[in-house]
């Protein structure tokens, strides 16, 4: 099972780089780099959802090969629902299952302040108090420099998404959250079970908005069995 894995606002890939191991060698963890961080710092990023959409389709089409699951965390989890839309709308092979985590269902309106109301001083402090900024970055002005203006446009790409009642899909959507998450509540991640005609179930696990890197063991119990019934599935199939 590929297991193609979208970051939060602000992220990338490394926020990964532990799952190969934790996940075991029945699931090849590929995460999903967007434009403009990391090794692909010198592209240019989106601040908009939909020509990031085309983008991430265009590339990752020919990877997406069954077996595959997404998982998205936070805007991942958004990303990762809308790239699902278009593959189906399209006609192209779909996951086996949406795993999203710390989202609020797409069809309710976002729990994110408008990013062009937060000064960098309130930019700041929204991300202190959901744990997205580690305290290396906070006690280096150089790299906090560098951090928000990528935020920023990430912010600008959750809040250019527009729910335009699209069909449920039909692969199951896995939903997690974080007990004492600020940002999604229980009722929130529920909500998701109206996105798809197949099983849907939410699990809330000990943690705030950023549970799965401060507490990934949680996570991990629950994902590894998941991905192995995934491909069970599929190969009854």
């Amino acid at each position: 099972m590929r297991l193609f894995c979208f970051h939060h606002a602000g992220g990338g890939a490394s926020g990964y780089r532990t799952w190969q191991r934790a996940l075991g060698p029945h699931t090849a963890v590929r995460p999903v780099l967007l434009p403009g961080r990391e090794r692909r710092s010198g592209e240019s990023r989106f601040d908009d959802l939909e020509p990031l959409l085309a983008d991430l389709d265009a590339q990752l089409d020919e990877h997406l090969t069954e077996p595959f699951a997404f998982f998205g965390h936070s805007m991942g989890a958004l990303l990762a629902y809308r790239l699902a839309c278009r593959r189906r709308d399209r006609g192209a092979t779909l996951p086996a299952a949406l795993i999203v985590s710390g989202c609020t269902a797409p069809h309710l309106p976002s729990s994110l302040p408008p990013v062009e109301a937060l000064d960098h001083a309130a930019l700041i402090r929204l991300l202190a108090d959901l744990g997205g900024l580690p305290a290396p970055i906070l006690e280096v002005p150089v790299l906090l420099t560098d951090a928000l203006p990528v935020i920023r446009d990430d912010l600008r790409v959750c809040a250019s998404h527009r729910y335009d009642s699209a069909p449920p899909l039909p692969c199951p959507i896995h939903v997690f959250g974080g007990a004492t998450d600020p940002l999604v509540d229980d009722l929130e991640l529920a909500a998701w079970r109206e996105h798809t005609t197949a099983h849907s179930e939410v699990r809330i696990l000990p943690g705030d908005h950023f549970f799965l890197f401060d507490r990934p063991d949680d996570l991990f119990d629950h994902l590894r069995p998941l991905l192995r019934g995934c491909v069970a599935t599929r190969n009854v199939r």
